[in-house]
């Protein structure tokens, strides 16, 4: 896999995410205290999209269900759900490029 310029830094606010798109995958990209993570953006419980949850220090909360994950290591944390997908981050510049 490649690294795929998805952000520039200054697009995601700090304690933030947004939904990106590699190819086909859709990702979750977090701003934590300036450092950039990305895990899955669809939740394994029912497929919210984690992008739109509350970001709370390194915890994302799905909006649809509450369950609740790192987003620093894509682990399932409380809540409905189970571990998802993290994905390498790196920042060249001003851009925000994730490896997936």
């Amino acid at each position: 896999m490649a690294y795929t310029k998805v952000a520039k830094t200054g697009d995601i606010k700090e304690g933030s995410g947004t939904c990106v798109s590699v190819g086909e995958k859709k990702i979750a990209l977090f701003n934590v205290g300036g450092t950039f993570y990305a895990i899955d953006n669809t939740c394994p419980h029912k497929g919210g999209p984690l992008s739109e949850g509350t970001l709370t220090g390194n915890d994302v909360t799905c909006p649809w269900h509450a369950g609740v994950f790192d987003v620093t290591t894509g682990a399932h944390v409380k809540g409905p759900g189970t571990n998802v997908n993290k994905y390498e981050v790196r920042v060249e510049g001003d851009d925000v490029e994730v490896n997936a």
